[in-house]
């Protein structure tokens, strides 16, 4: 998602680094030297133990602590410096045990905001080898953002608004809550203990011990001492929740939390967690070290949960599923969301990389465990039609220029946000699955097994899981594991492999794979890429290891065709030369089910970035597409439309009147709007307006008539208009089947009454699911008046939560009537966009992607290389901002290059689509 500023930004810091040690040092908020000029902390002071008490006050929405941390040193110093940012440091004391006494020396403390740490200082330096510990007292206020230590409020059913206070530290917030070493590496056990009036209910990581009175109405919750972990997975809540609870075999409670007035949609997520603990902790053959999870349904929070060690922390749509109203979709989703979170117990929690370069080691396999775990627990999820879809999606990403390898050096808090990424995510769960393919599973979990027992309660780098994957498989005799992963996680991008066929020859090339014409300069990356490849005499899958530029291997007999990276298991893309494309094209026309299903889909989205980098012409792609209107999986259908509809997008911002009409169906073939329907009728026709059927089956109905309806085909419209009237006159408590519910809504919406209806049931319903489907139709109306309302509301937080404020601000900027208005918001409202999600973090990226990638106009290149330049350190030099400038550039040499040549070719349809 982000920009390619790193070896810049990093020659900064060490110049910076540099020029402070030989002239002057930083200068803390008192105006005195401060003690310390990295942005690192030093590693010769270590935490061994904290104990935090926190007292929250729920009207004032201020809280006050006490953290005594017990710590070691490895050398003398005077200086202890750690993180504290936005609290008010009152008193600082060292105390050490002498022999019966125990002696305590105030400490004084300096601020250095910069870099959000503060240096207590003792009179004379800390003697190695003695236990000493620091005690701090503070104050702060709840934070009014979504991190840190913060406010959230929900509505009663009643219309009462009600307070709670919770948490969210990833990656650098925890020294919003309590001053600490606030760095992955500083591992410690955590005492909690929290002060909360009568009416509440506060829970921490770890079971309640005690509650004890210390005030009239005022009890303190003592927690149990949590195991060895990073700061930023504690965790504690401070409401009035209501709770669910179960039991796994092995005895461990798992509990969900979550408002009273929803906490009848817990039922779902509840038995989904217990079935995926117990299957953790068959598969890793490590126990979940805990004796509880607890899983809290927050009602504002940024992404779309947290790991906390024990005390899991979820959006109320990633763990509430309304029986009634909740799509197949939400039930998948939330599915997912949940094995995420329960693997990070032990991938993250039990292991955690030492540094934030190597996120992916958290969230890679996080990502990749969803697709492992789901598919074994819920295998009517059918989990593995859609894993493969996120490797389409990464790449999209990873071909730009402007993005970064897997592993990646990163420093300050900003550049460390912007690590939660594509990247690091789908790229990192691709590429696990891509050595698990070739490994083979059993030998690959051997691996990672051995990884988590060697490195528990510790902290690894890249290598250490390589170094536990040597000698596995059966391909151990030939295969270094460490040489072959580096290629993968220290370069960026994917190589584009070449297949010639020469009557048994198969002539392989390997090169990066960059959209754009081709660079006449080599790059001289190259992988150690696993092909696997089937032909049209067997459908066994062969493998061979491409480790050169180039490379030959010699089939047993001439075959008609190849087809290479089955079941797309593999992080790379295949251009067939001579006429490779056209025998595959002919054999989805003819027979298309001879090859998996993401095989096809995998052939679509090669074809078409092929197209980007001139290897194939845009002509022979569509062709290839024509075969949809016999197909009938979701894969496929999906990837088609993920390449057509961006294609229709950029021609429609191109303005060109003659292809492109708003706001009515044109009947015309050579409008591409009309070509989709076209293509896709039989399949659109053949959709029950019912919630039958199998989640994909479902899933694929749901986006299917969203797509009709917004692209107004009539015989759609016409069905969902008659669907909105009943509803609407039943004043919105007739049940709609859950998977036409959005398109109903979206056409519904389309008139002002309907509009204004669907908003008042916005504000009353208890239903995610629903607000969901409202906010999405809300978005895709064609009044500009209405649009403009929504995202100066919704940014207001108010009746729309601030949480849902990047997703409205870019599905308006994906509408043809919006998307003006969404990137005149973005310019208008950075300053204050800034403050409420931060520089680097996803939020803000979606925001910046999602308001211009579809731009494909000069005049728009040069608007947002302007307004981002002139944001100096307030943006400019964020990753997201490379990427969307060098997309639009991409896109603008596209539509120059295929534009005609997509018109000529619809019109040459016109016989064969009617």
């Amino acid at each position: 998602f982000k920009t390619l500023f790193f070896s810049f930004t990093l020659l900064q810091f060490s110049v910076a680094g540099n020029i402070l040690s030989d002239t002057t040092s930083p200068k803390a908020t008192n105006g005195t030297p401060f003690p310390w000029d990295k942005i690192r902390l030093p590693e010769h002071i270590v935490p061994v133990h904290y104990d935090l008490m926190i007292h929250a006050n729920l009207t004032t929405l201020t809280f006050e602590g006490t953290t005594e941390i017990e710590i070691a040193a490895s050398r003398p110093t005077s200086a202890i410096i750690l993180h504290s940012h936005l609290l008010q440091v009152s008193k600082a004391t060292l105390r050490r045990r002498v022999g019966e006494r125990l002696t305590a020396e105030p400490l004084r403390v300096l601020e250095y905001p910069p870099h959000e740490q503060i240096a207590l200082v003792a009179s004379e330096p800390l003697v190695v080898g003695l236990p000493y510990t620091v005690v701090i007292d503070y104050t702060g206020h709840l934070s009014g953002h979504l991190n840190g230590f913060y406010k959230s409020t929900y509505r009663t059913k009643e219309g009462e608004v009600r307070v709670l206070a919770s948490t969210h530290f990833e990656p650098t917030a925890a020294r919003m809550a309590f001053p600490c070493f606030d760095e992955p590496a500083f591992k410690a056990n955590f005492s909690v203990k929290i002060r909360r009036e009568p009416r509440h209910v506060a829970i921490s990581n770890m079971p309640l011990v005690k509650s004890v009175t210390v005030a009239e109405g005022l009890l303190e919750d003592h927690f149990d001492v949590t195991v060895k972990m990073s700061t930023y997975l504690v965790a504690f809540i401070i409401s009035d929740f209501e709770s669910i609870s179960k039991m796994t075999k092995n005895g461990v409670k798992v509990s969900i939390y979550a408002v009273p007035d929803k906490i009848h949609q817990a039922d779902y997520a509840l038995d989904a967690a217990v079935t995926l603990l117990e299957f953790y902790e068959d598969y890793f053959s490590i126990p979940y070290p805990l004796p509880k999870q607890d899983l809290a349904a927050i009602p504002d929070f940024e992404s779309g949960a947290m790991e906390n060690w024990g005390l899991t922390t979820y959006r109320e749509s990633a763990l509430l599923f309304d029986a009634e109203k909740s799509s197949a979709s939400d039930k998948l989703d939330i599915t997912l969301i949940v094995s995420h979170e329960l693997a990070h117990q032990w991938f993250g929690n039990l292991v955690t990389m030492e540094w934030w370069n190597d996120l992916w080691l958290n969230e890679g396999f996080a990502k990749f465990m969803e697709f492992v775990s789901v598919s074994v627990t819920h295998p009517e999820l059918k989990v593995e039609d859609y894993f493969f879809g996120k490797c389409f999606d990464v790449m999209e990403v990873d071909a730009l220029n402007s993005s970064h390898p897997v592993s990646t050096a990163v420093e300050d808090p900003a550049q460390i946000r912007e690590m939660f990424d594509e990247v690091s995510y789908e790229k990192g769960a691709c590429i696990l699955n891509m050595l698990r393919d070739y490994l083979g599973a059993d030998a690959f979990k051997s691996g990672i097994v051995q990884y988590l027992l060697k490195h528990s309660y510790k902290n690894t780098k890249n290598e250490d899981l390589w170094n536990s994957m040597a000698n596995l498989g059966e391909w151990s005799y030939s295969l270094d594991v460490k040489t072959m992963m580096n290629t993968w996680t220290l370069q960026k991008g994917f190589p584009l492999v070449t297949v010639t066929v020469r009557g048994r020859n198969v002539h392989m090339k390997q090169e990066l794979y960059r959209k754009g014409p081709d660079d006449a300069s080599e790059t001289g990356d190259l992988w150690h890429v696993p092909l696997t490849f089937i032909t049209s005499k067997s459908d066994s899958v062969q493998r061979f290891l491409l480790k050169t530029k180039t490379d030959v291997l010699i089939l047993p007999e001439e075959v008609e065709w190849i087809k290479f990276n089955v079941g797309m298991n593999g992080y790379y893309i295949v251009h067939y030369e001579d006429d490779g494309w056209d025998s595959l094209t002919a054999l989805l026309k003819g027979a298309h089910t001879t090859i998996s299903s993401n095989d096809r889909a995998s052939l679509i989205n090669n074809a078409f970035q092929l197209v980007s980098n001139g290897k194939l012409s845009v002509e022979k792609a569509l062709d290839l597409t024509l075969y949809l209107k016999h197909e009938t999986e979701i894969m496929p259908v999906f990837q088609g439309l993920n390449e057509l509809i961006p294609m229709y997008k950029l021609m429609e911002k191109r303005d060109m009147n003659e292809i492109v009409t708003q706001n009515k169906l044109v009947t015309h073939v050579a409008f591409p709007q009309a070509f989709l329907i076209r293509l896709l009728r039989d399949l659109i026709d053949n959709q029950t307006w019912t919630d039958e059927g199998s989640v994909t089956e479902r899933m694929l109905r749901s986006q299917l008539l969203l797509l009709a309806c917004v692209r107004k085909y009539p015989p759609c419209v016409q069905r969902a208009e008659a669907y909105f009237r009943e509803w609407k006159e039943s004043d919105g408590n007739l049940s709609l089947p859950s998977d036409v519910t959005l398109a109903v809504f979206a056409v519904g919406v389309q008139n002002p009454e309907g509009w204004d209806f669907l908003y008042r049931k916005y504000q009353s319903s208890l239903s995610n699911t629903e607000k969901n489907n409202i906010e999405v139709a809300l978005c895709v109306s064609q009044d500009e008046e209405k649009l403009q309302w929504l995202l100066d509301e919704s940014f207001k937080g108010d009746v729309i939560k601030l949480q849902e404020f990047p997703h409205i601000l870019r599905t308006v900027g994906r509408n043809p009537v919006g998307y003006p208005l969404a990137w005149k918001f973005l310019r208008e409202n950075w300053d204050k966009l800034i403050q409420k999600f931060e520089l680097g973090s996803s939020s803000l990226t979606s925001m910046v992607i999602g308001t211009t990638n579809q731009f494909s106009t000069r005049a728009r290149l040069e608007e947002v290389k302007e307004f981002f330049s002139s944001l100096k350190e307030n943006g400019s030099q964020l990753r997201c901002v490379q990427q969307t400038i060098e997309t639009i550039e991409e896109n603008i040499r596209w539509m120059d290059k295929n534009f005609d040549k997509i018109r000529v070719w619809l019109q040459s349809q016109k016989l064969e689509l009617l």
